[in-house]
């Protein structure tokens, strides 16, 4: 047995399976918030020799229309000229999408090496974020409410914007479920729309949830046509590009910083 990270309630057993093909691993449940994850997670060490699962192959496309979504969301709903952060940013790549859309994006992962946001990291001297982002990392953490709660007050802010995808039902899905990743490894937690209402409520935010996008915020859902831009997914893309029209790339501009940045001093 073992506790609810979230509502502290007693986790039954759900399932056993093979982690990393020679794990024997129990999944437990929490039935009052809908809640499911491993037992203690010892073989994450070695589940993340790579920060980035060698089996992923769909993270590009994903990151292309989380982005997009993404600047929907910032652009019709919060400040498209406010200062914004990805935790556990990964290679930078969402961090580089955003910039490329128009929006003043920084980079931060303790973990893994940026490559495509060089130069716009996260500083001790940043100017105040609006909003954060931690897209693919929920399922990765052991204590949800509390990473949330720790980056919203470390980044000072009150909206934090995520991506995970939810199980429906008051029963953990099958195994059949692909998004358990038995064979990398790296998740360890699952959601469903209730716990992740329970996760909100215990931060005081609201939770406006968009199929595997999810924003917990203390800022009202400010127009209806949110919902169907952020749950539609070839209008996404096509507001995205209207939005960097209006607020004009980065990616050359960023380009010369980078540029001027590495000229060696006469």
């Amino acid at each position: 047995m073992k506790d609810c990270p979230i509502c502290h309630s007693a986790m039954s057993p759900a399932f056993k399976e093979t982690i990393l093909y020679k794990y024997p691993v129990q999944y437990f449940f929490c039935k009052p918030c809908g809640f499911l994850q491993t037992e203690k997670p010892y073989w994450l060490e070695e589940a993340y020799g790579d920060a980035i699962a060698s089996n992923d192959t769909g993270l590009v496309q994903r990151n292309l229309l989380l982005a997009s979504k993404l600047a929907a969301y910032l652009f019709l709903n919060l400040k498209p000229r406010a200062s914004y952060l990805d935790i556990a940013g990964g290679y930078g790549m969402l961090t580089r999408l955003m910039r490329d859309f128009g929006f003043n994006y920084f980079w931060s992962d303790p973990y893994c090496k940026n490559l495509h946001a060089v130069g716009f990291e996260k500083s001790d001297s940043q100017e105040k974020f609006l909003a954060i982002s931690a897209f693919e990392v929920l399922e990765h953490v052991e204590d949800p409410v509390q990473f949330i709660a720790n980056h919203l007050k470390s980044n000072d802010c009150k909206t934090i914007i995520l991506s995970t995808d939810l199980f429906a039902g008051d029963q953990p899905p099958s195994s059949q479920w692909d998004y358990y990743s038995f064979s990398s490894g790296q998740h360890i937690s699952f959601f469903s729309l209730k716990a992740l209402e329970k996760i909100a409520k215990i931060l005081n935010l609201n939770l406006y949830s968009f199929n595997k996008l999810h924003v917990l915020s203390d800022q009202p859902l400010r127009f209806g046509l949110l919902t169907r831009i952020l749950t539609k997914s070839y209008i996404a893309p096509i507001a995205a590009m209207l939005i960097r029209a209006r607020l004009g790339t980065k990616t050359y501009s960023d380009s010369e910083i980078n540029i001027q940045r590495n000229k060696p001093i006469a």
